[in-house]
């Protein structure tokens, strides 16, 4: 089974070949593969997310500050405003159901927090740009 990890030449004079399907690599880019389109990701981006990352997430507790802080002002104002109707959708939920409605809202927070952590921060982009 191919793997994802860097191949390693053996010896100095042995050329870098493709982790997943073993074609040699050109010297000139090494972290791209012309045979089967595998690309090196970026060294931030190989230890489960960056520190901007992790920040988003925790200012995404309000809904929407996370996008904001990566560069999605529109996603950010979009579940913001979101997180207003999320409330009163678990309030009146909550009130034909016993109270087990309002359950719906600590997922409605977690969707959050699993999107912007996944989501390219455009700040970081522009940034490598300049």
């Amino acid at each position: 089974m191919p793997t994802i990890e860097e191949a390693k030449p053996s010896n100095g004079s042995a050329a870098q070949t493709c982790p997943l399907c073993g074609a040699p690599l050109n010297p000139e880019s090494p972290d791209a593969c012309s045979q089967c389109d595998w690309v090196a990701k970026p060294a931030e981006q190989q230890a489960g997310g960056s520190v901007r990352d992790k920040i988003a997430v925790c200012l995404s507790v309000v809904p929407g500050l996370g996008h904001f802080y990566k560069g999605h002002r529109l996603t950010g104002a979009l579940y913001f405003l979101g997180a207003v109707f999320a409330v009163s959708a678990a309030i009146v939920a909550g009130t034909f159901t016993m109270g087990f409605g309002v359950l719906l809202l600590p997922l409605y927070w977690l969707g959050i927090m699993l999107q912007v952590y996944f989501v390219e921060d455009l700040v970081l982009a522009e940034a490598r740009k300049k």
